[in-house]
């Protein structure tokens, strides 16, 4: 695989060139140091990490402090892929100059490559105002679960024709706001599949798609639901790959009853003393 750097003019080529974009979440050193060695041409510091790192039910309560601390961690695993961070909850809803200072903060303080945020014409200018300062954006409708009591749930969107009037309609307003407005590339979350393929033929920036269909320009999942590390059963759209969790669960009730039964530490993983060297004594001098 070409370990050339990913960068984000990178990104939009492939669209054109007809080669599918694999994107994952990360949040630490580690796994996005495995996830660049793998060959992913982005990793996404996610919000996500409120529920899967944090534990909490929603992502809203992750503060931009937070998401600077693992993009910290990220950044320094990087080598090719490359790295995009979220803006969480209020960090560019109140205000579009608010918005710009911490999509900088991301840059400066993250050392990310480009920010993402949730939203379509209601965030269009705050996009525009990002990127006029050289920021790269990408965009993100659909199930966005920032709105996740306005949706009353992570809920499919646009999924049903008259279900809810003009829902479609606007989810395709909505990625052509973000088009225009200057995003680089749009994820497409929670829509159904000839949606999201009639909006990956009318955009001329990539979408990258987590449970919209293999219509997409490229694909992101959730770094737990791809390797299993989560306890409770992953969404639909996720694949697991491995079973993390289990494997590590065993490792660890092997090491417990080893300890218990005091078959570890073995000879082979302690330290023995060391012999002090004898000298002989020079004999005294006959007088």
């Amino acid at each position: 695989m070409e370990r050339k750097k990913v960068t984000v003019p990178g990104i939009m080529r492939a669209k054109d060139e007809g080669r599918p974009i694999v994107a994952v979440t990360a949040y630490d050193y580690p796994f996005a140091r495995i996830a660049d060695q793998a060959g992913i041409d982005f990793i996404l510091v996610g919000d996500s990490l409120g529920m899967v790192v944090q534990g909490n039910d929603t992502t809203l309560p992750v503060t931009m402090d937070e998401v600077i601390y693992h993009s910290r961690m990220v950044a320094r695993a990087r080598e090719r892929a490359l790295i995009v961070a979220d803006m969480p909850f209020g960090s560019y809803q109140v205000d579009e100059r608010d918005a710009v200072a911490n999509a900088s903060r991301l840059i400066k303080e993250g050392a990310a490559e480009a920010v993402k945020l949730e939203g379509g014409e209601a965030v269009a200018e705050t996009i525009r105002r990002i990127a006029a300062i050289d920021i790269p954006v990408m965009g993100h409708i659909g199930l966005t679960p920032q709105s996740v009591h306005r949706m009353g749930g992570h809920k499919v969107q646009g999924r049903k024709r008259g279900s809810a009037p003009g829902q479609r309609e606007r989810l395709m307003a909505d990625a052509l706001a973000v088009e225009e407005a200057g995003a680089f590339a749009v994820v497409l979350e929670g829509i159904p599949l000839d949606l999201a393929a009639e909006i990956t033929a009318a955009l001329s920036i990539p979408t990258i798609g987590i449970g919209a269909g293999v219509e997409c320009d490229g694909q992101i999942l959730v770094m737990h639901d791809v390797l299993g590390l989560c306890e409770s059963l992953a969404p639909k759209f996720a694949k697991k790959y491995a079973n993390l969790w289990q494997d590590a669960r065993g490792a660890l009730e092997t090491y417990a009853d080893e300890v218990r039964l005091r078959t570890f530490p073995t000879i082979d993983h302690s330290f023995q003393s060391l012999q002090p060297v004898r000298t002989k004594r020079p004999m005294a001098a006959e007088g």
